[in-house]
């Protein structure tokens, strides 16, 4: 079973997420901030880990920045999830060592399709 860690400051964003990987027969954690998700990331073996771009605590680029330091976290692949799609915001994220960027809204499908493709 997939493993995914889900870091995001809206509940209910946070929610339907974890529901609709879990619907999809994934495992989902999730966590609201940045530094939280650097934290479990630590803790546990995620196969993907999808970041929120703007969170408290830490930003989704900061936590990503991080992740890419750390041996364990290394080459676990990242997907920012964004409402900010200005190129200037999606090739930050990939400097920041993003796998993938998806922007909000985004379709159920389209989320599993990218978990998916990056994990394979």
């Amino acid at each position: 079973m997939t493993k995914v860690l889900i870091a995001e400051d809206d509940h209910d964003i946070r929610e339907l997420i974890s529901l609709t990987l879990q619907f999809h027969g994934f495992d989902a954690t999730t966590v609201s901030d940045g530094q939280a998700a650097v934290d479990a990331a630590q803790q546990d073996n995620y196969d993907v880990i999808l970041l929120d771009v703007r969170m408290p605590r830490m930003t989704g680029y900061e936590a990503c920045r991080q992740l890419r330091l750390v041996d364990h976290t290394r080459d676990v692949p990242i997907i920012f999830l964004s409402a900010k799609g200005q190129e200037s915001e999606i090739q930050a994220g990939m400097a920041a060592g993003a796998t993938a960027y998806i922007l909000k809204p985004f379709a159920p499908e389209m989320l599993i399709k990218k978990i998916n493709e990056v994990v394979n």
